[in-house]
């Protein structure tokens, strides 16, 4: 048996699914903000891999202004409702503070 997820269903089986008027929409405006979401959250990952990649590369001012950049990405995640605020602030901090440590 095999077990599907909503972002998983493309629109037209939704008829199929659901009965009621007001549970088709939920299941599409689920899928909207899923895919809303995981946009952000993947534009955040690749912020956040750029900075490390600065990191590793020993390249301090390329390192500063993607930290910048995440910040940024980060902050509009968390005003989105994607990031809570502690988890934001979280992966900044650890961020800063491997920017920090370059010599």
């Amino acid at each position: 048996m095999v077990l599907r997820t909503v972002a998983m269903i493309p629109q037209m089986e939704v008829f199929q699914l659901a009965n009621i008027k007001s549970a088709k929409k939920r299941i599409l405006v689920a899928e909207k903000r899923a895919a809303r979401n995981k946009s952000i959250r993947s534009k955040v990952k690749t912020s956040i891999k750029k900075v490390d990649a600065a990191i590793t590369a020993n390249d301090k001012e390329a390192a500063r202004a993607a930290l910048k950049a995440a910040t940024s990405e980060l902050a509009k995640a968390v005003t989105k409702g994607v990031y809570h605020k502690n988890t934001s602030s979280r992966k900044i901090s650890r961020l800063s503070q491997a920017v920090n440590k370059m010599s």
